[in-house]
């Protein structure tokens, strides 16, 4: 028969009959017992987390910045971008942006000082005679300086001659008529005013092509004009035009090659090397009063003389040449009769009277300076009637 068991059984026979059921859970179970029932779910986070939760889940996203920026922040956002100026900028922001700018003038502020390069307008048209632009009328005192543009002038209706006056003409009759005393005297005699001709030919030349300082130019010049005085000195008399010619050709290779190694201006260095070579052949070609018979130089410079001192009277253009050139031929049959060259003497002082007119003509052009007139206008008559004087010579004597 089964035993027979009590209500309530002993604590050993309930457990053992038990054994091998799930226990039975009350409603709150121990607080290690949640855990591990809960120990691979993820945690229960509160509604409002941690500062450093957040940052951390926060950590790659852009961060929220406020309406109105710190001004380090706002700097830093604008740095690459163009400053935003006011309305009316500062004094020294406005002085920088206009630096390159030319300044505004007023209408009427400086106008002095704007004009001051620009020609003086002149209310006399060019002096005209015979119905058309001819030369003006000799200046008493010469012009003081250069005036204007002579390109300009023209555009104008401006004459750009004018006449060295008589305070040069008084020099070159002066010196002429030196030459010719001189000349009678002997070569050694005439050498002095000879080089003081070739010194002013020289100078001048350069001046009137408006290069000054020239000086290496017109030292080049003259020292070709000395060295053909020396080689006409050196040789015998029916020699003295092929040393003259000689010298020129040795002096226009030298100034060819000094104007080749100059680091100037192509254009530049073709004006020095004209103004160089014609500067020097004038000069050498004074040398012919040397070479050339005495009496014809004496009868030439004489007719120079009295023929540029008669262009400077003031006469209308077309008597005062022909005064000038009557002037002229007398003074060479004057001097021809006495230094023996006889009626010979009237074609050398008519030839002469034409070089001087033309020597004055040249020094009269483009706007001179009174230096150009006191340089070129006393010599260039002279230098320009010396080849004729020499052939003439040849031929009368």
């Amino acid at each position: 028969m089964p035993p027979v068991r009590g209500a309530q059984p002993p604590v050993d026979v309930a457990a053992a009959e038990t054994a091998y059921l799930p226990p039975v859970r009350g409603q709150q179970p121990p607080v290690d017992v949640a855990a591990a029932e809960t120990a691979y779910l993820p945690p229960v986070r509160d509604a409002q987390p941690s500062v450093d939760v957040a940052a951390a889940e926060t950590a790659y996203l852009p961060p929220v910045r406020d309406a109105q920026p710190s001004v380090d922040v706002a700097a830093a956002e604008t740095a690459y971008l163009p400053p935003v100026r006011d309305a009316q900028p500062s004094v020294d922001v406005a002085a920088a942006e206009t630096a390159y700018l030319p300044p505004v003038r007023e209408p009427q502020a400086d106008a002095a000082a704007q004009t001051a390069y620009l020609p003086p307008v002149r209310e006399a048209g060019p002096h005209v005679a015979g119905g058309g632009a001819e030369w003006s009328p000799p200046t008493l005192g010469g012009n003081t300086l250069r005036a204007v543009d002579p390109a300009q002038a023209r555009a104008e209706g401006r004459s750009p001659i004018i006449d060295p006056g008589p305070q040069s003409a008084i020099l070159t009759a002066a010196l002429g008529l030196v030459l010719a005393a001189a000349a009678a005297l002997g070569q050694y005699a005439l050498l002095a005013p000879l080089v003081a001709l070739q010194g002013l030919t020289a100078a001048g030349w350069f001046r009137l092509n408006g290069m000054w300082p020239a000086r290496q130019g017109i030292a080049l010049a003259f020292a070709g004009a000395l060295v053909a005085d020396a080689a006409v000195l050196a040789v015998d008399g029916t020699y003295g035009p092929g040393a003259i010619i000689g010298t020129l050709g040795v002096w226009v290779l030298l100034t060819l090659v000094l104007q080749l190694r100059s680091h100037a201006d192509p254009d530049e260095r073709m004006y020095g090397l004209m103004a160089s070579v014609a500067s020097a052949a004038l000069a050498i070609a004074c040398a012919g009063f040397l070479a050339a018979d005495r009496p014809a130089v004496s009868a030439g410079a004489a007719a120079v003389a009295v023929a540029v001192f008669a262009r400077a009277l003031p006469l209308p253009t077309a008597p005062s040449v022909g005064v000038s050139l009557a002037a002229a031929a007398g003074a060479g049959i004057a001097v021809g009769g006495l230094v023996g060259l006889g009626a010979g003497g009237a074609l050398v002082g008519l030839v002469a009277g034409v070089c001087a007119l033309v020597g004055l003509r040249v020094a009269a052009y483009d706007y001179p300076s009174k230096f150009v007139h006191m340089t070129a206008g006393v010599a260039l008559p002279l230098a320009v009637a010396a080849p004729a004087v020499y052939l003439l010579g040849r031929v009368v004597g």
